[in-house]
């Protein structure tokens, strides 16, 4: 992997407990459409929603991502601990708000 890739991989990932069962991730929202997760565990003990699929017999890689995890992010970013996109401290200073008449 190039260095671009890697640090467009994981620059600005930041911690997220599920607020469903407390599993441990690594979340970077790009933005509002384009989330990453990086798993700190093995998905398939520590979420019930990934332990309950590998226990039906299917693959836990078969399973895009659990729907709790993904509430609890959008619920993050609902409340503001886990921002969208670049931060404006890490982006430079903020653009100039344009003024327009009538």
């Amino acid at each position: 992997m190039t260095a671009e890739v890697t640090e467009f991989l994981t620059a600005g990932l930041r911690p997220h407990e599920c607020r469903s069962c407390g599993t441990y991730v690594l979340v970077k929202k790009n933005s509002l459409a384009h989330t990453s997760i990086q798993w700190a565990t093995d998905a398939s003990r520590s979420c019930p929603v990934f332990a309950a699929h590998v226990a039906a017999g299917r693959h836990p890689a078969l399973l895009g991502t659990c729907e709790k995890l993904a509430g609890s992010i959008a619920e993050a970013v609902r409340d503001g601990s886990l921002p969208v996109g670049d931060e404006p401290s890490s982006a430079g200073p903020a653009p100039a708000e344009v003024v327009r008449d009538g």
